[in-house]
C-alpha cells in the first residue's frame, strides 16, 4: 500500500532503542541511523521502510514534522507469535500498553493484534489477520 512512512520523534536515541527491539519480531531491521542529522530508517522484508526524524533534523527545521500528532501505525506480522513478541519487546523497552495481544472480533474473527504507545506517544499496532 505504501513505500515508506516517516514520523517525527522527540529523542532519536530513545526511539532507536525502542524500535530496534519492538520491530525485530515483525521482520524490520535498521537500515541506517545518522545521529548527526537526526534521521534513521528501518526496512521490512517487503522493502517498505519506516523513517524517524528527530526534532533537530533538517525536516523538522523546515516544519515538515511538527510535534507528534495523533497517529496510528499498523504493522503486518507474519503470525500471532510475532504479534506476541512485538508486544513483549515493546513493553520491555518502555512501551505503554494500549491493548495486549488478542483477537479483535469487532474487525473480523481472525484479527489478532496488540497495541502500544512508543516513547513519543504514537500508537503502534502489530496485526496478523489469519
Amino acid at each position: 500500500m505504501f513505500d515508506h512512512l516517516s514520523i517525527g520523534v522527540t529523542d532519536l536515541a530513545q526511539s532507536l532503542a525502542f524500535y530496534d527491539t519492538a520491530l525485530k519480531p515483525l521482520g524490520f531491521s535498521q537500515m541506517f541511523a545518522m545521529a548527526d542529522r537526526g534521521i534513521a530508517a528501518y526496512v521490512g522484508a517487503d522493502q517498505i521502510s519506516f523513517w524517524l526524524y528527530s526534532k533537530d533534523s533538517e525536516q523538522a527545521a523546515l516544519g515538515e514534522f511538527p510535534s507528534p500528532p495523533r497517529f496510528h501505525l499498523a504493522l503486518r506480522a507474519v503470525d500471532r507469535a510475532a504479534v506476541d513478541a512485538f508486544y513483549a519487546a515493546a513493553m520491555a523497552k518502555g512501551g505503554v500498553d494500549e491493548g495486549p495481544p488478542g483477537i479483535r472480533t469487532q474487525y473480523h474473527p481472525n484479527y489478532y493484534a496488540a497495541y502500544v504507545r512508543d516513547p513519543n506517544g504514537y500508537k503502534i499496532e502489530a496485526v496478523c489477520q489469519k
